[in-house]
């Protein structure tokens, strides 16, 4: 019986795609990715985030992470590559790209819907 229970899990292991989903992985590296995570600069679902509020030569100034919630894959690919302003290149492969441009859609896509309607229910 102990045969047929590891064989029927070895089976299930083997045909599984994978064992999270491509957004659940966008997910977990936007949040966390290794240590280095994408909201505290670019926001819970891409909206931007302030960085840090600080002041130069007198006068106040805020470093804001970007908007990136309409940005196409290539200009993601970009700038997670070679960097772009004071955001660091990151070495993610093609596949982790993907997911995080797939997450940073489908999010946005889920609170888009959630915000219209909310505003058709008023």
């Amino acid at each position: 019986m102990k045969i047929w229970g590891m064989l029927l899990l070895l089976a299930t292991v083997l045909w599984s795609d994978d064992f999270i989903s491509e957004f659940e992985y966008g997910q977990m590296l936007y949040q966390n990715p290794r240590g280095v995570s994408c909201a505290p600069c670019h926001g819970d679902h891409g909206e931007g985030a302030i960085i840090a509020r600080y002041k130069e030569h007198g006068k106040a100034k805020v470093l804001q992470g970007p908007d990136i919630r309409h940005s196409d894959l290539a200009t993601l690919r970009r700038a997670v590559l070679k960097g772009r302003g004071v955001m660091p290149r990151y070495f993610l492969t093609e596949k982790e790209i993907h997911a995080l441009y797939l997450y940073i859609q489908k999010a946005n896509a889920a609170e888009e819907s959630e915000e219209n309607n909310a505003s058709e229910a008023q």
